[in-house]
């Protein structure tokens, strides 16, 4: 089958090195425009585009995705099939125009977190097992026939970042498996059950909520941290600057008032509603990202408290 591959970030690539290393025929890959990015704003390619170069697959980068000359262009190479994974929503005239449809694979056990996010609400909610679904492209965002799931459990301890690295790989193996019984006509293609109006949500994390709650319980800010960790990161307010906490641990045998901080033996402890947490990692405001012992040497002062 002539495949076009759309995605962008770290988490497509896995997918289409596999196909390609097992003979697909991927014909072009579809990506973002490049961006500028860092501290110096250089303009950088998507990690899916610096693959593909690298396989010698085109690479088309659409400002427009309903733009004429980008569905002309699109027309050209006759896909049979297409593969999306972590790609912006498409038109219909795209997901539409291969024989055998378009395909998408979601960081989730759909129907549940639908959206944006779905890998940092299922830890967020202290989920125990999420996992990841092929399903086919149709008008409602997320709602298409299940091809095939897979499910992972979630480790206490375990971040985002580490759950969407587990997945990015695991994820490549069922896009293959996918395509397989798609090719052999073996899909059997399941509904998803839409009438559960309580399914739970995976929308685009905005910066307000990412910030951390102290009145909360120390199981619920743990998960909460977690969730964010490495990015978008929970944050807090050290005084007038943005405290960015990446990793906590909780400390029954301390109790201190919702925020307010403690220090002893080169650790640094914060209340909740119940018991204490440890601070491990975090990062301050125009700093980088360092243990506490390390943060602790660098700082004049202690606030009393954390938060507005």
């Amino acid at each position: 089958m002539r495949i076009v591959f759309f995605g962008t970030p770290d988490f497509s690539v896995p997918s289409l090195k596999q196909l390609v290393q097992e003979s697909y025929n991927v014909v072009a890959v579809v990506t973002a425009i490049d961006k500028p990015a860092g501290r110096g704003l250089q303009i950088q390619s998507s990690a899916i585009k610096e693959t593909a170069r690298s396989l010698g697959i085109p690479v088309l980068q659409p400002k427009n995705l309903k733009s004429s000359t980008f569905i002309e262009e699109l027309s050209t190479y006759n896909a049979d099939i297409q593969i999306v994974i972590a790609f912006r929503m498409l038109p219909e005239t795209v997901w539409n125009m291969p024989r055998f449809g378009t395909y998408n694979l979601h960081a989730s056990l759909l129907p549940d977190y639908r959206g944006a996010a779905p890998i940092n609400w299922a830890i967020i909610n202290g989920e125990k097992k999420t996992g990841l679904t092929t399903f086919k492209l149709k008008h409602e965002i997320d709602t298409g026939d299940i091809i095939l799931q897979k499910e992972i459990l979630i480790e206490n301890d375990m971040t985002a970042g580490e759950l969407h690295d587990q997945m990015m790989i695991d994820g490549a193996v069922i896009v293959l498996d996918t395509l397989r019984r798609i090719e052999t006509g073996n899909e059997k293609p399941l509904p998803q059950d839409l009438s559960i109006r309580n399914h739970k949500k995976a929308p685009k994390l905005k910066k307000s909520d990412c910030k951390i709650d102290w009145y909360e319980d120390a199981d619920k800010i743990h998960n909460f941290v977690r969730g964010l960790s490495p990015y978008p990161g929970a944050w807090s307010k050290w005084e007038e600057k943005t405290l960015k906490v990446r990793k906590v641990e909780k400390s029954p045998q301390i109790r201190l008032n919702p925020g307010e901080l403690f220090t002893k033996d080169k650790k640094l402890f914060v209340g909740t509603s119940d018991c204490a947490l440890e601070l491990i990692e975090i990062q301050l405001e125009g700093k980088k990202n360092m243990p506490v012992e390390d943060f602790l040497r660098g700082v004049k002062s202690i606030p009393k408290k954390l938060g507005n």
